[in-house]
C-alpha cells in the first residue's frame, strides 16, 4: 500500500527532514509545536477531518494529545471533528466544549496557532449555531488574511464559508463560489490536497457549475482512496452532470470501504457507509437496474434491523436512510402496491423507544425519519384512488407543524419539502379522479415551492420532483407541449434523471416533434442498457426507435 507524505514545515522539536505517514489519505501542509511524535498523529487527523472521516480524525488527535499533552492544536482538532459543516447534522457542541476546557494558551503556542484556537472557541462559544458559524466565519476569514501563505487556513475558511450557508439563503450560490475560488487557487497549488479537491466539489455542486468540479471530482478519490467519504464526493458531480455509471463506480467504491473499515476496527455495523449505498440505489434506479436496486434496499434493512439501540444517533439516521430508500423504490419504479409493504405504519411508540425517550436530543429528529413513508404512502394511495392518502395528507401537516423552526439545515430542509409532497400527494388524487383542472391547479403551486429552492446536492429530497409529476398530469390531461415544458425544466434541475428524460421523450412524440423524441428516446434507451428484460419502458423506446428509422 502507498503512503502519501506531508511536506509540512517542521517544528524545532521535529527532526529536519522527517515526515508524517498518512496512508492513504493525502497530502498536507500544518506546522504546530507539537512534538514530532504527535505531529505524525496531528496532520493525520487534519487529513481525516478534511476527508469528513470524522471517526478516524477523533483517534488521531486524541494520539496526538495522549503523546503530547502540550499539543493544544490536538484539542483544536479534535473539538473541530465534533461539528460537520455542509452535512447538516446536529453540532455535537457539549463534547466539543469540553475538549476546548483542556486549551492552554502557554507561551510556547505561536501567534498562529493562538489564532486557530481562539477561532474553534468562536465556534463552539455562545448563541445559536447560525450565529456561531458567521462568527467562525469572521475569525477564520481573519487567519486568511494574515496568513495568506496558509494553505490550511484557505481550506478552513472556504469551508467555514460553506458552513454559513443555508437554504433559504439568498446570498447562499454567491457564497459558495466564492468558496470554491479559494478551494480552486489551493488546488492548482497542490492537486494532491484532499481538503482542496473536496471542498471544491461541495462549492460547484449543482447543475449549473459541476463541471468546474470535474476535475477535481476525478481526482478525489484518488487522493484519498482510504477514507470512503472521498469515493463517495466525487459521485456529487456525477450525479449533477446525470453521469450514471461513474456515480455508480463512485458509490460501490465508498461503500465497499466503509464495510472493509468497519470489519477490520470490529466497530458497530451502524459505522457503514449507507449514504453511499442510499446514493447507489438511486443511481442503479435511474439505469432502469430494477433488481439491482431491490437488492440494496434489501441490505439496508436488514443492516438496519442489527443496529446498536443504544446508539440513537446513529438509529435514527439509519431508520431514515431506510425509509427514504424504499420510499425511492416505491416512486421510481411506480410500484404502488409495494408501499404498504415496503413501508408499514410505525407501531405507537416506536420511534420513542428508538430514540431512547424523550429526553433523549435525538427525539427531537426521530419525528423527520418518517417523512419519506408518509409520503410514499401516500402517493401510491392517491395513485390508486384510495382514501388511506388522506392519512398520509394528516401526518404530514403534523411533522411540519410540530417540526417548524428547526435549526439544522438538513431537519429544516425535509420540513419545508412536506408543503411539495403534500400538495403532490392532492395533484394525484384529482388527477385519478379526472379532475384533471384541479390538479394542473395544485402542480403549480407545487412547482412554484421548488423552484424556490436550489437543485438538491443529491437524490432529490422531495423524492419525486415537482416539474416530473407536472408534466406527467399534463400528459393525462393532452397537453404534451406544455408537458415538454415541465420535463425541460425538471432535467435542468435533475440532468438525465430517468422519469423526467422519457416523460420528455413521451411529450415530443405526441407533440409532433420526431428528431427530438427521437433524441431522446436514443438516450433513454442507451441509459437503461442494463434495464431488466421485462421492463416496458426500454421497449417503448425501442418500439418508437424502430418505427421511425426504419430499425
Amino acid at each position: 500500500m502507498l503512503a502519501a507524505c506531508a511536506a509540512e514545515k517542521q517544528p524545532e522539536s521535529a527532526k529536519p527532514n522527517e515526515s508524517a505517514r498518512l496512508g492513504k489519505l493525502g497530502t498536507v501542509e500544518f506546522s504546530t509545536t507539537c512534538s514530532a511524535q504527535a505531529q505524525s498523529h496531528f496532520l493525520r487527523g487534519v487529513a481525516a477531518l478534511h476527508s469528513f472521516w470524522y471517526p478516524v480524525a477523533l483517534e488521531e488527535f486524541r494520539g496526538a494529545t495522549q503523546i503530547d499533552p502540550n499539543c493544544m492544536m490536538g484539542y483544536w482538532g479534535e473539538a473541530m471533528a465534533h461539528n460537520h459543516p455542509v452535512w447538516g447534522d446536529p453540532q455535537e457542541t457539549e463534547a466539543a466544549r469540553q475538549v476546548i476546557e483542556k486549551i492552554k494558551i502557554t507561551p510556547e503556542l505561536t501567534p498562529r496557532e493562538r489564532a486557530w484556537l481562539q477561532a474553534v472557541e468562536v465556534l463552539y462559544g455562545e448563541g445559536d449555531k447560525a450565529a456561531r458559524d458567521k462568527a467562525y466565519s469572521a475569525a477564520m476569514e481573519k487567519i486568511y488574511r494574515d496568513y495568506p501563505d496558509d494553505t490550511e487556513a484557505a481550506l478552513f475558511y472556504a469551508l467555514a464559508l460553506m458552513g454559513t450557508v443555508r437554504p433559504e439563503d439568498p446570498a447562499g450560490v454567491q457564497t459558495r463560489l466564492h468558496a470554491g475560488e479559494i478551494a480552486a487557487s489551493v488546488y492548482k497549488k497542490n492537486p494532491n490536497h484532499p481538503g482542496a479537491a473536496h471542498y471544491v466539489i461541495h462549492a460547484y455542486d449543482d447543475p449549473e457549475h459541476a463541471r468546474l468540479a470535474l476535475e477535481a471530482a476525478r481526482r478525489y478519490a484518488e487522493i484519498a482512496p482510504a477514507a470512503p467519504h472521498a469515493l463517495h464526493m466525487p459521485s456529487h458531480i456525477f450525479l449533477q452532470l446525470g453521469m450514471w455509471p461513474e456515480a455508480a463506480a463512485s458509490n460501490e467504491a465508498s461503500w465497499a470501504a466503509s464495510d472493509e473499515w468497519v470489519k477490520h476496527k470490529n466497530v458497530s455495523i451502524g459505522e457503514r457507509d449507507y449514504h453511499s449505498l442510499h446514493w447507489l440505489m438511486y443511481v442503479c434506479l435511474q439505469q432502469g437496474r430494477y433488481d439491482k436496486a431491490r437488492e440494496l434496499l434489501t441490505l439496508m434493512r436488514e443492516s438496519l434491523a442489527q443496529f446498536s439501540k443504544d446508539d440513537p444517533r446513529d438509529l435514527m439516521f439509519g431508520t431514515f436512510t431506510h425509509a427514504a430508500m424504499a420510499a425511492t423504490f416505491v416512486v421510481e419504479t411506480e410500484r404502488w402496491d409495494l408501499a404498504e409493504q415496503l413501508l408499514p405504519p410505525a407501531k405507537a411508540g416506536e420511534a420513542k423507544a428508538q430514540t431512547g425517550g424523550s429526553s433523549n436530543p435525538m427525539q427531537a429528529y426521530a419525528v423527520v425519519a418518517e417523512i419519506p413513508a408518509h409520503f410514499a404512502r401516500g402517493l401510491a394511495a392517491a395513485a390508486r384512488g384510495l382514501p388511506e392518502a388522506q392519512q398520509s395528507l394528516v401526518a404530514l401537516r403534523a411533522i411540519r407543524k410540530k417540526a417548524s423552526g428547526a435549526q439544522e439545515p438538513f431537519i429544516a430542509e425535509l420540513v419545508r419539502m412536506t408543503e411539495i409532497q403534500e400538495l403532490e400527494i392532492k395533484a394525484v388524487a384529482a388527477a385519478t379522479k379526472s379532475d384533471l383542472n384541479e390538479a394542473i391547479k395544485i402542480m403549480r403551486k407545487a412547482t412554484a415551492l421548488e423552484e424556490a429552492t436550489p437543485p438538491p446536492p443529491g437524490p432529490p429530497p422531495v423524492i419525486k420532483p415537482a416539474h416530473e409529476l407536472f408534466g406527467e398530469i399534463l400528459l393525462g390531461a393532452q397537453r404534451p407541449k406544455e408537458a415538454a415544458e415541465q420535463f425541460a425544466t425538471s432535467l435542468l434541475r435533475h440532468p438525465n434523471r430517468a422519469r423526467s428524460l422519457l416523460g420528455a421523450a413521451r411529450a415530443a412524440a405526441r407533440s409532433g416533434d420526431t428528431p427530438g423524441a427521437v433524441k431522446l428516446y436514443d438516450q433513454f434507451e442507451e441509459q437503461w442498457r442494463q434495464a431488466g428484460a421485462q421492463s416496458p419502458e426500454p421497449r417503448e423506446a425501442q418500439d418508437y426507435l424502430k418505427n421511425k428509422e426504419g430499425r
